[in-house]
Formats: structure tokens, C-alpha cells, sequence
């Protein structure tokens, strides 16, 4: 894929297994290069045919024009599959298309996973002001800002040195437009209740305690209310970016749940 293009794509981080059910992977606000998206999904492979969203940063839309796009790629791959299941995941700012995705489709996933959602983005006060005042900052600020934003991402001790200049090149690879637009869908993110709490299939809400980036326990505590058929994960020891720590690993959460 061209990385000039603003079409959105899924990216396959290993193999395809047309006999697995599908497994729809929303990572964060940057574009995800597919080093950082195979340490997010390491060990996926063994249980699904893992997909994984990829928002170029020519890419511009809304989030319910992505949404529809999350919903447009993933009947093209269904219509490859011979399993009918399909599970949705969302990270971070994943979650908030996630949401926007199960408003408009509440039936068409088999089970869906939420992991430190920052549907909770526009509650948190210096975030909001900060994504205002972010339009302004020169762009020699905001090259260096990609360097303090690991410090509430992760914890930089947990990672490997691989995970670490992944994500490191992660949050460094959108221009500064791009970034600003993300922020601004997070900043307005508005979800109705009402419709999702409506849907009853199994939802894994995953946050981590010690998130510098986002009240993300109550968030999870918002949504386990939300949702009818909800349980709720807290991992005491990660950050925000839990899933490119070395002890976090989401097939081994998903098995111990019982969710596969």
C-alpha cells in the first residue's frame, strides 16, 4: 500500500487462516507500522486471522467516516472466510471507532474487546485544553513532543529495546495536521448509551491501573456498566501502550478469560 494514499486498509501482521474466525485489530491514533502492530498481536496468529486497521495520515475523515470504512474492509474479508465469527478490539483511540462501528452495527460482531478506551479522552480537563492549544505549538515543538509522549504511553522499563523505538516511531509518524485532526475526533467523541447498551454479545474491557495518559479504570468501570454482558480486566502494573509491554500478552488474556 501506498503510504501516500488516504485509503485505509487492512494490514495482515503474519499469516491469514481463512478457517479462523476473524479478528479486527483497531490500534492507536498514529498510523501503526507493522512492527508495533506484531508486537500488539504476537501470538494472535495461533487462534485467528488477525487484521489490522491501518488509517494512513493523508487520511482526513471522521470517525463515523471510519467507521464505515472499518465495516466496509472487514465484509470484504468475510466474504474470503469460511468462519462467520468476527472479533472486534479496540486500542486507545481504536476504542472510539470501535464504539462509533458497534453504534451503527450492533449485531455484526461475535465478541469485542476495549482495551484503555479514550472514549474518556474529552473528560479529562488538560487533555481537552492541550488538543486546543496543540493547532498553535510550531512544528519543530511537536517533533520533539514525540519524545515526552513515550513518557505517559509506557512505562519505558517494561519494554523491550525493539517495542520501545517502535512505538517511539509510532508516535512520531504522523504530521502534525494528522495528529491534530485525531486529537479533535477524540476531543468532540460523543457516544450514545442507549444503543450500546442494547447489545449483549461478550465485551472484554481491558485497562491498565497505572495509565498516566487516561482515567482509564473508570473508564472501564463506565463501560462494564454500560454494556449488559461486560467483564472488566484491570492489569495493576501497566501503562497506557500496555500491549508492547513484555509481560502483556492479549492472546494469554484472552485465553485465561475465557474469551476465545
Amino acid at each position: 500500500m501506498n503510504s501516500k494514499s488516504s485509503h485505509s486498509y487492512f494490514l495482515t501482521p503474519k499469516v491469514c487462516n481463512p478457517y479462523y474466525p476473524l479478528f479486527i485489530f483497531l490500534p492507536g491514533m498514529d498510523e501503526t507500522g507493522k512492527e508495533l502492530v506484531c508486537i500488539q498481536t504476537r501470538d494472535l496468529e495461533v487462534a485467528f486471522d488477525v487484521r489490522c486497521f491501518i488509517v494512513p495520515p493523508a487520511n482526513l475523515k471522521n470517525c463515523d467516516q471510519m467507521a464505515e470504512e472499518v465495516l466496509f474492509l472487514t465484509e470484504i474479508e468475510l466474504a474470503k472466510k469460511t468462519s462467520s465469527d468476527v472479533y472486534l478490539c479496540g486500542e486507545s483511540f481504536g476504542c472510539c471507532l470501535a464504539l462509533k462501528v458497534l453504534q451503527k452495527y450492533p449485531d455484526y460482531f461475535t465478541k469485542i474487546i476495549l482495551i484503555n478506551s479514550a472514549s474518556s479522552f474529552n473528560r479529562v480537563p488538560w487533555l481537552n485544553f492541550g488538543s486546543i492549544l496543540f493547532a498553535f505549538i510550531p512544528n519543530f515543538v511537536y517533533k520533539i513532543s514525540s519524545f515526552v509522549a513515550l513518557l505517559f504511553l509506557a512505562h519505558l522499563s517494561k519494554l523491550s529495546p525493539t517495542a520501545r523505538q517502535a512505538l517511539l516511531n509510532s508516535t512520531r509518524s504522523a504530521p502534525k495536521k494528522t495528529a491534530n485532526q485525531r486529537l479533535t475526533i477524540m476531543r468532540e467523541f460523543n457516544m450514545d448509551e442507549k444503543k450500546l447498551s442494547q447489545i449483549t454479545q461478550p465485551v472484554l474491557l481491558i485497562v491498565s491501573f497505572e495509565d498516566r495518559l487516561l482515567p482509564s479504570v473508570a473508564e472501564g468501570q463506565r463501560l462494564n456498566k454500560i454494556f449488559p454482558n461486560s467483564d472488566l480486566i484491570i492489569l495493576p502494573h501497566s501503562g497506557h501502550a500496555c500491549l508492547v509491554e513484555d509481560s502483556v500478552n492479549l492472546y494469554k488474556l484472552l485465553l485465561a478469560h475465557k474469551f476465545i
